[in-house]
């Protein structure tokens, strides 16, 4: 299996070294650029705005090339985040050498590779999201022995000038094909430069989004990911942004990652499925059925899920997607293949594997039972989120969830069977508590609930003030009341946040 996996792996730096890319070392890297001809290495980093950052080195001898992967460099804090004061703010960038990867953009052959941040004494700077992801990630396995793994769903609009010939039917272009959808062919050169870049990928698709305005059409897209430890999960989402517009910026069209593009049309989310790993075996569900730890996990999320939509929904116009009857959650509650709550149960194979000998009835009946792939997943965030803090926020709340002894009977009443917004579960609705309407309430709530994000040091208090203040200075409440109707304003606080993150 290793084998195949080696020679089958779309990274060219994984069937050269012929190990995966969690044991890369320095010297492989060198060895790497040394048979590529590398000659440029680019620090990739992720700063408060949530973008990747970018310092070049041009490769004048191996001495050098050994000097900056051991030691990294300098770089001035005070412009990648706020919080940093410019009187002391020198900060060491570090490369990670297992998210090393060839940079498919450049025509001089390049090698990438994401960094971590380091303060002035060389330990991790405890407000870099990244440490803050790492911290959460370890804290959770240590105090429950299992592996949390996670995988993104990236929804995207293109946006470019309007084709008359076969156009696409006003909100249905769910799993749309060429000519029908128009840019299926960035999606797929999307799909496969991830996966060189050292992405898992799951698969790609069309989404429901698809409308013309004037001379502009808008055609949605979602790629998803395959599950793995979290902080690749992470890694792997911020190059899929990256490399999207750079295909946009190839292609002459606008990607955007927003919310909401424009109201009553469909708007971007950014879901995140969660997987419990113990032992190498996926334990989310147990007999058929999800796992009472899940439960408690899916409890303890549900009980911040207000707080988290700091995290995960930091724009003015995440809250013009999160309204009723749009595939998009606005009560906390959770429940099965439901896309209307915080938390859904999609489909997991479980009691139903027996589908391909019906479809094949020639096949031999001794297919290798693959392993579960159930999951759970939280549907509110957006392309406004922070990805490592949202996944920070989901792994503490979801421990606190497992700490908590009446978890599972919490789990229990916020559970709907159906379609909420049916007249039969009216009463249910009205006893179940709503996210957030705005950035503003989402710092109040962030602010009411701080605890659970700080306890155990994971996230530090001036991050956390820092964020509050941020979300506050929108000073948004009651902004989609006020913009009702309002097409040219609602217009000009799209384009003001159409490429956030």
């Amino acid at each position: 299996m290793q084998d195949s996996f080696i020679s089958m792996s779309p990274n060219p730096l994984v069937r050269y070294l012929k190990k995966p890319a969690s044991e890369f070392t320095r010297n492989d890297i060198i060895d790497f650029c040394e048979e590529y001809k590398i000659e440029m290495v680019n620090f990739r980093y992720v700063a408060e705005d949530g973008r990747l950052k970018t310092l070049n080195f041009t490769i004048t001898s191996k001495a050098y090339l050994e000097t900056i992967l051991t030691h990294g460099e300098r770089v001035d804090g005070s412009s990648l985040f706020s919080f940093i004061e410019s009187g002391s703010s020198d900060l060491y960038v570090v490369p990670r050498y297992r998210t090393a990867f060839l940079n498919p953009f450049e025509e001089i052959p390049s090698l990438d590779i994401l960094c971590s941040f380091y303060n002035n004494e060389g330990k991790p700077l405890e407000s870099d999201p990244d440490f803050i992801l790492r911290k959460a990630d370890e804290l959770f396995t240590c105090e429950t022995g299992l592996s949390f793994f996670a995988l993104g769903e990236l929804e995207y609009y293109v946006v470019a000038p309007k084709e008359e010939a076969f156009p696409g039917i006003d909100q249905k272009g769910y799993h749309a094909s060429e000519p029908f959808a128009k840019f299926e062919h960035i999606r797929k050169e999307a799909l496969l430069l991830i996966a060189k870049s050292g992405g898992s990928i799951k698969y790609g698709h069309s989404e429901v989004g698809c409308f013309s305005d004037g001379d502009t059409y808008y055609e949605q897209h979602e790629i998803e990911f395959l599950p793995t430890p979290v902080e690749q999960a992470a890694e792997q989402m911020v190059l899929a942004k990256w490399i999207l517009r750079m295909l946009g910026y190839k292609y002459g069209v606008n990607i955007s990652f927003a919310p909401k593009i424009t109201v009553g049309k469909a708007g971007s989310g950014m879901h995140f499925h969660i997987m419990v790993i113990k032992n190498g075996e996926n334990v989310t569900a147990n007999n058929g059925k999800i796992s009472d730890t899940s439960r408690k996990m899916i409890a303890g999320i549900l009980d911040s899920a207000d707080a988290l939509t700091a995290f995960g929904n930091t724009i003015p116009t995440s809250y013009l997607r999160l309204v009723p009857h749009q595939e998009a959650p606005t009560n906390i509650c959770w429940g099965d293949r439901n896309r209307s709550v915080v938390i859904r149960v999609p489909l997991g194979w479980t009691g139903a594997t027996q589908m391909i000998y019906d479809a094949n009835p020639k096949e031999p009946t001794t297919m290798r039972q693959s392993q579960s792939k159930q999951t759970f997943e939280y549907r509110v965030s957006d392309g406004s989120a922070d990805i490592y803090l949202t996944l920070s926020g989901l792994i503490v709340t979801a421990l606190e969830g497992i700490n908590t002894p009446d978890a599972l009977e919490s789990a229990q009443k916020l559970y709907v069977d159906g379609n909420i917004f049916k007249p039969e579960y009216k009463e249910k609705l009205l006893s179940l508590k709503q996210l957030p309407l705005s950035c503003v309430e989402s710092a109040h709530t962030l602010d009411k609930k701080r605890s659970v994000f700080e306890r155990n040091h994971v996230f530090p208090s001036g991050l956390i003030d820092n964020l509050i203040r941020k979300l506050t200075g929108y000073n948004d409440k009651g902004l989609s009341e006020k913009l009702y109707g309002d097409n040219a304003e609602i217009k000009k606080l799209v384009d003001q946040f159409i490429h956030v993150g």
